[in-house]
């Protein structure tokens, strides 16, 4: 039996040649978007500063040169960047997983007042771009309410703000909304508290959503600039993007780029490695029944 699409093979047979003469023209216009920036880049960290700078620019380099990687990796210091970077989303994946587990868990299962009314509050604060909030949220950190401290070149003035992150609270909810009730109902005759249920029956079952929660905090925080660049201004706590930002006005450009090829390619291998997962946790509860 043939697999059923949205074009049925009738069309398709008086058609064939327009269908996929459309199709080669869409793969390719998208290939060329997506790939043609990321190819720029793998190929321009082989090339030399000249060659770079060249116009118009070649499409190989003339002479390759992998020493550019290691010469961006001693000169920007690439090594003390990436640790800083890891550090921070190592933390970011912590606190989030922890609290907004927490409260997706809650306004799914425990139900408080007024919880469909603090579910729509933080939804609506996706609506607010993320630049309007830059100025209250860095007068919070210079000096911290009650504390009155300044979390500066802290890495919890990297961590505290990703903490309340209504879309994934959202997706979490969602998630824990599929979960039947039968069990929660069963926990509690076998007398489970709602920390115990949480601990041994949701969380073993939403391993799929909570990698999902987990690889999207790691990239948050990997391709973040403009926060890291507002809190963190002593080189010893830059994160990578920052890093290379702040060394570029005195580097070769192809160091640059070849360092900017180093710092990506963390990202591109979680994604690799872990897009099935991504897409599963994704769908898994979308769905009920």
């Amino acid at each position: 039996m043939s697999t059923r699409t949205l074009v049925s093979s009738t069309q398709l047979k008086k058609g064939r040649a327009v269908y996929w003469t459309l199709l080669a023209l869409v793969v390719s216009v998208f290939t060329l978007v997506f790939i043609g920036p990321l190819y720029w880049m793998v190929t321009g960290a082989l090339k030399t500063a000249q060659e770079v700078a060249q116009t118009p620019p070649t499409l190989f380099p003339q002479d390759p040169r992998l020493s550019n990687y290691v010469d961006a990796w001693m000169q920007l210091d690439l090594a003390k960047l990436l640790f800083n970077t890891f550090y921070y989303a190592a933390g970011a994946v912590v606190f989030q997983l922890v609290f907004d587990t927490a409260a997706a868990y809650a306004l799914s299962k425990l139900r408080p007042a007024l919880g469909n009314v603090i579910l729509g509050a933080m939804l609506a604060t996706l609506m607010i771009p993320a630049m309007v909030l830059i100025v209250p949220q860095y007068q919070t950190v210079i000096n911290l309410p009650v504390l009155n401290i300044s979390l500066l070149d802290s890495p919890f003035a990297i961590w505290l703000p990703m903490v309340a992150n209504a879309f994934n609270i959202f997706l979490l909810k969602r998630f824990f909304d599929s979960i039947p009730e039968e069990l929660m109902q069963a926990a509690f005759i076998d007398g489970a508290s709602p920390l115990r249920t949480l601990w041994s029956i949701i969380l073993p079952m939403s391993r799929p959503i909570l990698g999902v929660v987990a690889i999207f905090a790691v990239t948050a925080v990997w391709k973040d600039f403009l926060w890291p660049l507002l809190v963190m201004p002593h080189p010893d706590t830059r994160t990578v993007s920052v890093g290379i930002y702040s060394f570029a006005a005195g580097t070769p450009q192809n160091i640059v780029i070849a360092a900017s090829v180093i710092a990506a390619l963390p990202t591109v291998i979680i994604f690799l490695i872990f897009q099935r997962n991504i897409m599963s946790g994704l769908t898994t509860g979308s769905l009920k029944g």
